[in-house]
């Protein structure tokens, strides 16, 4: 537990440095799209914005998440993660769509201004602060498997490329298509409306224990190698944040004593740990020769 703890701790390092560089790109975009009337720019800085508020969310979350179990919540708090990306994917959706609803309206009144082609300079400048984010973040997030700052992780990729983007139609905006400025504007918007649906997505099906049957498969499949486990009847996972929960019923021969079979939980229980993550796992044993017999009387 000690060990999910401290690795909590160092993804909140990563919030931390995604909020002030969020925070402080979001400003200059801000005031560089204000002053060289770059709509795509303001509206990069907006995407920005709604970094900010997602990184405030997730470190939240991940604070939560680290507080130890308490007589209301036994298996402790570590949905506070998968929460705080759920009103982070709200957050996302609703700037995503007053964005493109104002740059559809301006394209529609042809509210076009040439913008200063010196805005790109600050885009090309984001973006490559971005990647170096990006890369930081997605480092720490594979040191301590924290699903939540891989997601923020990839969104840093995403704001990289967007930067890049807004950099190109800033310039060919201020060469004559002025119209490009406003249409970036609106992609962007999609951009943000696709990543809140990606994340709502992956946070409710956390939240609602959804857990993918390719680690199901190979955690049965490791376990199956094990010396005297006969077959593993059934197993099941869950999330917890960041941290995985396995139930697995396995069937042994019915004359083992019940220290042997003890010995294989301790095994099974180290095997998931150390190969596959698994903060915590329930193995409970039947006698195979029960279970055929239960099959039996079912049929």
């Amino acid at each position: 537990m000690n060990n999910q703890i401290q690795r909590v701790k160092i993804a909140e390092q990563g919030a931390k440095i995604s909020i002030s560089v969020y925070l402080i790109l979001a400003l200059s975009k801000f005031t560089a799209g204000f002053f060289m009337d770059s709509s795509s720019l303001s509206a990069d800085g907006l995407n920005n914005l709604t970094d900010v508020l997602s990184s405030v969310t997730v470190l939240l979350g991940l604070r939560t998440a680290r507080k130890p179990a308490d007589k209301n919540h036994p298996y402790g708090h570590w949905k506070a993660e998968p929460i705080a990306s759920l009103i982070t994917s709200f957050i996302m959706l609703f700037v995503g769509f007053q964005i493109f609803q104002n740059s559809i309206l301006r394209l529609l009144q042809n509210e076009l201004v040439e913008p200063n082609k010196f805005a790109s300079v600050v885009a090309l400048f984001s973006s490559l602060v971005l990647f170096i984010l990006y890369r930081y973040n997605l480092n720490l997030a594979k040191k301590v498997k924290s699903d939540g700052l891989k997601a923020v992780a990839r969104d840093n990729l995403a704001d990289s490329l967007t930067s890049s983007a807004t950099a190109v139609t800033i310039i060919g905006s201020s060469i004559g298509w002025v119209w490009l400025d406003n249409i970036m504007a609106a992609i962007v918007a999609v951009i943000i409306v696709k990543t809140g649906i990606d994340v709502f997505r992956e946070s409710t099906f956390s939240l609602s224990d959804g857990f993918k049957d390719k680690h199901l498969h190979s955690y049965k499949t490791r376990i199956l190698t094990l010396d005297k486990v006969e077959k593993v009847s059934s197993i099941k996972a869950r999330m917890y944040g960041a941290n995985t929960y396995v139930d697995v019923t396995i069937l042994v021969d019915g004359k083992m004593t019940v220290q042997e079979s003890h010995d294989i939980t301790e095994r099974i229980e180290k095997l998931l740990y150390e190969e596959f993550d698994v903060m915590h796992t329930d193995v409970h044993v039947e006698p195979d020769n029960l279970m055929g017999q239960f099959n039996r009387e079912q049929m």
